[in-house]
């Protein structure tokens, strides 16, 4: 498991005397940052604007050549420094966007980049960093062990650290967005929405935006797991977390820095912490609108304007979000694609129970096709996925998912099913059947006698699964049905049948009529190991 980006304190600066709003203004207005950064474009969220009933515009820094806003800090860092010290070259510690920022700026300086990684940093970034000429050292399994190896070289090698976070020409660099925006943007605005995890961003977005145009309303975004600066904000002074979460790794920070606190505590309106499912289904809505895939830290602001409006019940209004970034992992998409539904609450999970009597699997399919939109949307209502495996001789307990047509739904199609004999456990927010639970339903079932296992492709429409069932004979049984949508236009599917030696000729048959391809597995190893009857 990848450790978190854990951050130090900064660096002491040579002055002790604090920067005002009106110095990083100045600041801001002369930072050199487009000698590799571009001025990104700011478009609207027309689908999203429209569920939100509000505008919502979208700052693309993940557009940026190193798909990040870090390279703008870095290279305003760098670009200040004394000659001497370019000459000597810089140094930093990251596992992330900055490292690329700073190998980037340094390439386009033509000065030497030490980058210290963990020695768990994906290939990918490290053969990144090396593309654009960093030197990659990889020492120790967390940030904060190559933090202490990078200011140990720091000193050995006369090299110049670039902070991450927490030194104003960095700050000042990530301003320019802001400047960028409200230049792009001349209309009304009523609130910026930016993540938060050391504290640079939304230290130079602010300063900029409450020198300029104060009316509007800066808003810090953190992950309930990686929240230090609203810590640190309500506490009065910086807090320490003991661990972070390691889905939004880009602001994934123990620490926040001195000087980004200083200004969050004094600058920033209102923060908002969303949770990891809400970030998938912010990372989906992003992607509707502009066929582009952010990381989770780069989707963080979207959340939190979603979150904002359904709590204050806004309409008409205007809001940004920065996309800050977009190197995600092409691995970590099947865990987003599984969370976005149930973020966004399209997706409702359950465990019901059915008695195990002939006809109650169908009856129970029946009572789906047949529920109202309690949530007042339109459309048929679509099974999502359905787990099950014989257990017992009284009960069946299968695991379901549905689609919804509004948030807090599941609570009443849970009560419904119920209502109607089928003893309902509402999942939808429950951690251990989102993470494990529902795929692990299965096992060696002693009840599972004649047992013959089918893999189907069945076609995505309504009827398909009832067609299955009108066709079974009465006496064959199901004893496992595992079934997840995938979103293409046919669904996989593998079955259990208890269908007796003696009916072999009809159950061919059955399958003929019923002309969905196939392929039996009642051989299949696999199958014999882990499922199959041992008795």
């Amino acid at each position: 498991m990848k450790p978190a980006k854990t951050q130090p304190p900064a660096a002491p600066r040579k002055s002790a005397a604090k920067l005002t709003p009106a110095d990083y203004l100045k600041k801001i207005l002369t930072a050199r940052v487009y000698d590799v950064a571009v001025e990104s474009a700011l478009e609207p969220a027309k689908n999203l604007s429209r569920r939100l009933h509000n505008k919502v515009l979208l700052k693309r820094e993940d557009q940026q050549p190193v798909f990040s806003f870090k390279l703008r800090g870095a290279y305003n860092k760098m670009a200040n420094l004394s000659p001497e010290a370019l000459n000597k070259g810089v140094i930093c510690a990251s596992a992330g966007n900055h490292a690329q920022g700073v190998a980037l700026s340094a390439h386009k300086l033509g000065v030497r980049a030490v980058i210290v990684m963990p020695v768990t940093t994906p290939q990918l970034k490290v053969d990144a960093v090396r593309a654009l000429g960093g030197e990659v050292v990889l020492f120790g399994d967390s940030y904060s062990d190559a933090y202490t190896h990078a200011t140990a070289l720091e000193q050995q090698l006369g090299l110049t650290f670039v902070h991450p976070f927490d030194d104003p020409d960095v700050i000042a660099g990530q301003g320019t967005i802001a400047m960028e925006m409200l230049r792009q943007h001349q209309g009304p605005l009523d609130a910026v929405f930016v993540a938060i995890g050391g504290g640079g961003l939304i230290a130079g977005v602010a300063n900029y935006i409450k020198a300029v145009r104060p009316e509007i309303k800066v808003i810090g975004v953190q992950t309930t797991d990686s929240d230090a600066m609203l810590r640190s904000v309500t506490a009065g002074k910086r807090v320490t977390l003991d661990d972070v979460g390691l889905f939004a790794d880009g602001t994934a920070v123990k620490r926040v820095g001195e000087e980004t606190f200083r200004i969050a505590r004094g600058l920033v309106d209102e923060f908002v912490v969303v949770d990891t499912d809400a970030v998938c289904a912010a990372i989906k809505d992003v992607f509707v609108d502009t066929r582009s895939i952010v990381e989770p830290s780069g989707a963080l602001a979207v959340a939190a304007i979603k979150q904002y409006v359904a709590t204050h019940k806004t309409r008409g209004e205007t809001y940004a979000a920065i996309l800050c970034g977009a190197n995600m992992n092409f691995d970590r998409l099947r865990f987003v694609a599984e969370r976005a539904e149930v973020g966004e609450e399209r997706e409702a999970l359950f465990a019901v129970t059915i008695p195990e009597a002939r006809g109650s699997f169908r009856r129970f399919c029946e009572l789906i096709g047949s529920l109202p939109s309690f949530g007042g949307g339109k459309g048929a209502r679509n099974v999502t996925e359905f787990n099950y495996r014989i257990s017992g001789a009284a009960q069946a307990h299968v695991f379901v998912g549905l689609t919804t047509h509004g948030k807090g739904e599941s609570v009443k199609i849970a009560a419904n099913f119920t209502k109607h004999g089928f003893a309902t456990l509402d999942l939808t927010h429950d951690e251990l059947a989102k993470e494990h639970i529902r795929h692990m339903v299965g096992g060696h079932s002693a009840l599972a006698q004649d047992e013959r296992l089918m893999r189907f492709v069945f076609p995505e429409r309504p009827g398909a699964l009832m067609k299955f069932l009108s066709l079974m004979r009465p006496g064959w049984n199901i004893s496992l049905f595992h079934y997840r949508n995938q979103g293409a236009d046919y669904g996989r599917i593998l079955v259990g049948l208890q269908v007796p030696a003696s009916d072999s000729r009809a159950f061919a048959q059955f399958l003929n009529t019923l002309g969905y391809p196939f392929v039996e597995e009642t051989l299949n190893p696999v199958y014999r190991m882990f499922l199959q009857s041992q008795s």
